[in-house]
Order: C-alpha cells, then sequence, then structure tokens
C-alpha cells in the first residue's frame, strides 16, 4: 500500500458513522447469521458487530457511499424488525441502550396466531379422531374431497405455520440453511402431498417452541437489563444557586449535584460536602456499606443510604465507572470462546449432513423395499416397507431434528449468564474466552502488596518496656513522628489518635537520621524512635540478645550500664514475623517497641483455602518485598510458594516458569505496577478496578472492589461455566443423536422430534445456564 492509499484510507476510516440498532427477534446465532449475509450485500459498510444474547446490532459505515436507512433496510428485509437505534460519528462515545427492551412474549402477534393455530389443531384431532361421525366433507380442492378437519388442520396451518414459512422464505432469499428454511419447507412439502395432520402439528408445535425460546431468551437478557437499570437517569444539580432536577446526561464535568438519602449517585464524583453510608455493592459488589465523607470517590450507580451529599462530577454520564462495566459487558457478548467456535464449525457441517440423510431417508426406502423386511433391534422387532407416505413423513421428521439450535445456543446463554452474574456481583470479566480460561487454571499468582495485603502500613504491635505503659509509649513515639512524613510516621499517628491519645507533646530540635530514625527534644530531654541498630549504637546490647535467640536462648536485653531492659526473644519474634520493628527511647532507657507491618486483608487466608479447596494446583505469592516479611506472609495465608524481592521482569519470568510447570496460569495485582505479568498470565486479574482506567482497560478479568475474598468466587463461576457449556453441548448433541436413530426405526414423530429435540432442548440448555446466575460470593 503506498502513502498516498493509507492515507486515503485513514480519512475514510475518520469519517466513518456507526449506527447501534435494537433488534429483538434477532435471538439466535442463525439469526445473526441471516442479518450478517443481508448486512453483506450493502456498499460501504465497514464493520459489523451482531449480538444476538442482546438483540443488538452494531454497523460502522462510510456515509458517502451508504445511509442508515439503507442499513436498517438491510437488517428488515432479514425478516426482522428494527425498534430503536442511535448513530454517532465513530470514536464518540454513545449513551445508548444497546438491548432489546423487554417484550410481551406470550401476547404478541405471533404468540396470537399461535394460540388461534393451536385451538384449530385440537378441534381438528377431535373431529378426525374422536366425532369421526361429524367429519363430513365440506369442500373439494382439486378434485380432493376436504372433511371438516382438514379445514380446520389448513386454517391452524396457515394462522401458525405463515410466520415459519416467513422466516423460511427470508432463510433462503439470504442463502441461509436455519431451522426456519427447515420448518418452512417440511410445512408446505407435508401440506403440499396432504399429510394435513402432521402439518398443523409441526406449525403449532414450532411456534409455541419458538415462543419458548423467546421467552427464555429475554430472560436471559433480563440480567443485562438489570445491569443497565443501575445507572440514574436524573440528577439534582446546584446551577446559579438553586436546585434543578435533569436528565443525567446533560450534567458536565465540575457541576455539583445533590444526593439525598435513598437516591441514587447520578455520575461519579468527588464528595465535597456531607458524611453517609453508600451502598456500593452495584460497583464493586461489596456488600457492607462504605461511610463516605469529603474528599472520598463516589461511583454512579451507588446508593446513599442515610446522609446528605454533595458531589463534584468528574465524569460525564457515558464515561461514568458504571457505564464503563455496561459497555464492556455488552461488548464481552461478541468475544467467542473457543468452545462457540468449535461449535458454529461442527453445526456447519452438522445441518446439511442431516439434511442429506432426511432426503435419502425419504426418498430411498420406498425405491428399494419392495416387500416387506422384519428385523429386531434390541429385541424389539420392527417391520419396514416401501410406502412413500410413511418415509416422506420420517424424512420430514429428519429435518426437524436438522436444526442445530439447542446445540448453537448452548455456550453463548451461558457466558451470558456466567458475565452478567459476575458483573452484578462486583467482578468484570471481559469476554466469553477470559470466563472459559479462568475456570481451567491450574496455578495462580498473587501479588503481595495490595493484593493479599491491604497496601498500607499500620501498627500491629505496641509493646512497653519497664514501667512504661501503652499510652505513654505511644504519645511520645506520636511526639516524635509528627514533624516526618515516612508512611511508618503515618501509621504510628494513626494508631495514637484511634488509641484516643490526644496530648501529644511538641517536639523541638527534630533530626532526622538518614537510614536509622528520627530525634527531638521533647520535655527538655533527647528522644529517638529508629531501627534496633539506631540503639545498639548508643550501647544497647540487642545485637546479642538476638543472636543467641535465634539459637534457642532467651536472654533479656541490657542497657548501656548492663541492666535488663526486656527479653529479646520480642524483638526475634517481631522481625521474624516480617514485621518493621521501631525502638523508641532516650539514650539510657528504652520506652518500648511498636511493630508496624503491611496488614494481611483478612479474607486472605480463606481466599487460598478455598482455592485449594475448589481444585486450584498451585497458588504462589510473587511481591517485591525482603524474604523475612515475603515468607511470614506467606506462612501466615497458606499459599504453596513464595517468590521474594521481585523486580517486574522477574514477575513476568515467574509466570513463565509458572506456566511451563504447571500449565494455564492467572495473576492477580494491582493492574498497574503488574501489568507486565498480566499480560504474560493466561489470565489478568486486576484488584481493586473501580474508578481505575489503566485496570478496566489493561486486564481480562477486574475485581471491581479490593476483595481478595471474590477469587474463589470468580474461578468457582468460571469453572462451574464450562461445566455447563459442556454439559449443554453434549445433552443437546446426544438427544438429537438417540431421536435421530430412533427416526427410520419408526420410533420418533414429528411432535416428539418438535417437542423434545427443538422445545425441549432450547429450553433444557437455557435453563441449566441461568443456574449461573443464582452462583453467589460465600
Amino acid at each position: 500500500m503506498t502513502d498516498e492509499d493509507a492515507t486515503e484510507r485513514a480519512v475514510e476510516e475518520s469519517a466513518t458513522v456507526t449506527v447501534r440498532l435494537v433488534v429483538p427477534e434477532m435471538d439466535c446465532p442463525s439469526c445473526a447469521g441471516k442479518v450478517d449475509k443481508s448486512l453483506e450485500r450493502v456498499d460501504g459498510i465497514v464493520e459489523t458487530t451482531l449480538q444476538p444474547t442482546t438483540g443488538s446490532a452494531t454497523v460502522t459505515y462510510d456515509p458517502t457511499r451508504t445511509s442508515e436507512a439503507a442499513i436498517i433496510e438491510a437488517v428488515e428485509s432479514a425478516g426482522y424488525e428494527v425498534v430503536g437505534g442511535d448513530s454517532s460519528a465513530d470514536g464518540e462515545h454513545s449513551d445508548s441502550v444497546d438491548i432489546a427492551p423487554p417484550s410481551e412474549v406470550w401476547t404478541s402477534p405471533r404468540a396470537i396466531k399461535t394460540w388461534v393455530g393451536a385451538v384449530l389443531l385440537t378441534a381438528g384431532l377431535l373431529f378426525e379422531f374422536v366425532l369421526t361421525g361429524e367429519n363430513l366433507a365440506v369442500a373439494s380442492v382439486l378434485d380432493r374431497s376436504l372433511t371438516l378437519a382438514d379445514v380446520l388442520f389448513l386454517s391452524a396451518i396457515l394462522s401458525s405455520g405463515l410466520p415459519v414459512v416467513r422466516g423460511g422464505y427470508y432463510s433462503a432469499k439470504n442463502l441461509n440453511l436455519d431451522i426456519d428454511l427447515l420448518m418452512g419447507t417440511a410445512i408446505i412439502a407435508a401440506t403440499g402431498i396432504g399429510y394435513f395432520v402432521e402439518a398443523a402439528t409441526l406449525a403449532v408445535l414450532f411456534s409455541i417452541a419458538e415462543l419458548l425460546e423467546d421467552y427464555a431468551m429475554d430472560r436471559a437478557r433480563d440480567s443485562l437489563r438489570e445491569l443497565m437499570e443501575l445507572s440514574p437517569d436524573e440528577a439534582t444539580v446546584r446551577r446559579d444557586g438553586e436546585e434543578h432536577t435533569v436528565a443525567a446526561d446533560d450534567v458536565d464535568v465540575g457541576e455539583t449535584v445533590i444526593v439525598r438519602p435513598g437516591e441514587k449517585i447520578p455520575l461519579d464524583g468527588t464528595v465535597v460536602e456531607g458524611t453517609s453510608a453508600v451502598d456500593e455493592s452495584p460497583i464493586t459488589g461489596e456488600s457492607v456499606p462504605v461511610d463516605k465523607t469529603a474528599g472520598d470517590e463516589v461511583y454512579a450507580g451507588a446508593i446513599n443510604e442515610e446522609g446528605y451529599l454533595e458531589v463534584t462530577v468528574t465524569s460525564t454520564a457515558g464515561d461514568s465507572t458504571l457505564s464503563r462495566i455496561i459497555e464492556m459487558v455488552q461488548g464481552a457478548q461478541s468475544k467467542q470462546t473457543e468452545t462457540e467456535q468449535f461449535v458454529d464449525r461442527f453445526a456447519g457441517y452438522y445441518t446439511p449432513v442431516v439434511v442429506v440423510l432426511a432426503i435419502l431417508t425419504a426418498a430411498v426406502p420406498p425405491l428399494v423395499i419392495s416387500d416387506p423386511i422384519s428385523t429386531s433391534v434390541a429385541g424389539y422387532a420392527f417391520t419396514f416397507t416401501g410406502e412413500w407416505g410413511t418415509w416422506f413423513v420420517r424424512g420430514l421428521t429428519l429435518l426437524v431434528i436438522a436444526c442445530p439450535c439447542a446445540f448453537v445456543i448452548s455456550t453463548p446463554v451461558s457466558v451470558v449468564s456466567g458475565i452478567t452474574s459476575a458483573a452484578k456481583n462486583g467482578v468484570l470479566i471481559k469476554g466469553g474466552n477470559h470466563l472459559e480460561a479462568m475456570g481451567e487454571v491450574d496455578a495462580i499468582a498473587l501479588d503481595k502488596t495490595g493484593t493479599l495485603t491491604r497496601g498500607e502500613l499500620a501498627v500491629t504491635d505496641v509493646v512497653p518496656l519497664g514501667g512504661t505503659d501503652e499510652r505513654t509509649l505511644l504519645r511520645y513515639a506520636a511526639g516524635l513522628e509528627q514533624r516526618s512524613e515516612h508512611p511508618i510516621a503515618e501509621a504510628i499517628l494513626a494508631r495514637t489518635e484511634a488509641s484516643g491519645t490526644d496530648d501529644i507533646p511538641e517536639p523541638t530540635a527534630f533530626e532526622s537520621l538518614t537510614g536509622k530514625g528520627i530525634r527531638a527534644d521533647i520535655d527538655g530531654e533527647t528522644y529517638y524512635a529508629g531501627k534496633p541498630a539506631l540503639f545498639e549504637e548508643m550501647g544497647f546490647d540487642l545485637a546479642r540478645a538476638r543472636t543467641e535467640t535465634d539459637g534457642g536462648s532467651v536472654v533479656s536485653g541490657a542497657k548501656p550500664d548492663g541492666s535488663e531492659t526486656f527479653e529479646a526473644d520480642t524483638l526475634a519474634t517481631l522481625e521474624r514475623d516480617g514485621k518493621t520493628v521501631v525502638i523508641v527511647g532516650t539514650e539510657t532507657e528504652l520506652l518500648g517497641v511498636i511493630a508496624i507491618a503491611d496488614e494481611v486483608r483478612p479474607a486472605s487466608k480463606r481466599a487460598v483455602s478455598r482455592l485449594h479447596e475448589l481444585g486450584v494446583e498451585h497458588v504462589v505469592m510473587l511481591t517485591g518485598d525482603n524474604e523475612g516479611t515475603a515468607r511470614a506472609i506467606a506462612e501466615e495465608v497458606g499459599v504453596d510458594e513464595y517468590r521474594a524481592e521481585l523486580l517486574p521482569d522477574e514477575k513476568v519470568e515467574a509466570v513463565e516458569e509458572l506456566q511451563a510447570e504447571y500449565g494455564e496460569v492467572a495473576m492477580v495485582g494491582d493492574g498497574i505496577n503488574d501489568a507486565p505479568a498480566l499480560a504474560t498470565a493466561d489470565v489478568g486479574v486486576a484488584m481493586g478496578a473501580a474508578g481505575t482506567d489503566t485496570a478496566l482497560e489493561t486486564a481480562d478479568i477486574a475485581l471491581m472492589g479490593d476483595d481478595i475474598g471474590k477469587l474463589p468466587y470468580l474461578y468457582g463461576l468460571s469453572h462451574t461455566a464450562i461445566g455447563v457449556i459442556r454439559q449443554n453441548i453434549w445433552a443437546s448433541l446426544g438427544v438429537k443423536a438417540l431421536l435421530a436413530l430412533g427416526v427410520p426405526l419408526g420410533l420418533v414423530s414429528v411432535a416428539l422430534a418438535v417437542v423434545v429435540g427443538d422445545m425441549g432442548m432450547s429450553l433444557g440448555v437455557t435453563g441449566n445456564a441461568m443456574r449461573l446466575s443464582r452462583i453467589d460470593p460465600e
């Protein structure tokens, strides 16, 4: 391609328009196939994305070569009504709701025609087999006498069968060998040779099956609609000193919105006034309300439970965290899993093969069987004759079985159910491929800081010495640390404040002792706070005590004058637990020891244990922290292995080694510092992704909150989803195979093929998939 061609193409792409259409009746892969083939004939279309599970079509086109009206016409020429749409310049965000609205399945025009057909069919059967004496000839067509039952059957075919035949016409027009074409052909053929009972039965039962499948798909879409309904439509905004209720879409960044108790927060923002408990479960899945005050972030869709809040908007409605979640969940439907790709390929061979078998079944036996043939199968006796009518019906039955509807929808409905269920529980899975991959991992690598631990330093132990009490120790420690900006100082000050100590002394002559600690004068005396090495330099015999303690003895630490201060195993124990030790004292007296650590999340140990219970072979912790801290955390949470002092590139190497040893590996981290390792793993899972653009964009899966306890739920959901998908596929194939084997033996009627093979299996796989929506975190 020349530079001029490249420039011209770039200009064309930048001038494209994207239209999003709502097509409710496009609810299966074969439906989407018809629409796709119809759109292929429209010149100027750049890209098409069809999502039967949401009933939506997204089409990008060149407005200089085609129009939105032409695209809608193409969709409708495939036999599907477009009920809504929205367009925008390519690259611009659209706030349109790209999902079919709830449908009145049982009262729709199609349903009414089906019920009329069912009544007519029932009446026809009554006259044909029960009230035979009343079944009089009422008309004659082409020298054929038509009884009252025949007229009722034909009326049932017209009422229930015409929509089927119409769908078959559009399938043939678009060269799509799908169930509409097969059923339409079967109904016309049966009617044409006078098999009115079979044709009417097929038309009515198939129409009922279609309604049931529409209902099942509508239920599957409900979970997506519930997610979308979380986003508030209106906001109370303060403008020119007055409150106005406006559409959430019309609020700009920087404006202030008012949120009263019980209301949903309309947009992402920062609290500027007020205090309240906010239910963030729609975003993070966190069941316990989170206290919010000035300076805290809040998310659109969260519920303000009790207080009054004023929030400065930080993102528009279309760019809120909730909007991105909804958009990504919808987009996840378009990413086919490996199983879906296999199913599509298989269906491409399955249907034509069974259609050929149906034709052969209808045509060959009457030609080759001249005399009745008797045989037995599994102890049962069967007699085969060469009657055209018998074999025609059996061929027609195989046509019904030829449609792989249940087989084809088995995976998409499972993926939709799993992904939307996860989203409502604070887990964003960005594609069915990631849902499948997560359920197949053999090892999980966990970052330490911010994943297994909170990522914030906190005081874990306060050990006063001599006659000092805890309050006094914290008082002097806080007095020294209040001039420091080190994270350790923040942890000590936070603990002091939490203890209720408020008479913190003001230090003078403050000095930072680089790499060792700090010192300052308080009440006329010099106090120190720092590492044990600082006090060893001042003459305290701490090194001897720690060394001998490591050997098993407990030796008291000693002052410079030789007197004892504390049992030396205190330091050894704290340091062995991976904690940072700060000693507070003067040149002659130790006030006590304060231990600080990055606290392990309460759910970490249970999460690791639960992963093992669910079948994860190996759980490893990867951290850049030192060996002692890593060992202590690893022992506390129960991982199988830990690797410490790793740089980012070394974490990548660690993931690759795990892949070589165990197979599929998932990496769980914060989505930013661990980005290379997340990208290297088979599945990258980001923690605490709510409000974090980088994590939302780069991770395969995002835990919206900071709850590591959601990880076992994610693995369990994914693992169950794989099982459900496999059950659906093998059940639908198995039932089809059994029915197909029974057709030549005369054991399977048209009605049985429709009720069990089409209606029953489609409802079965959908109902089985819906189980995933009932899986909740522990």
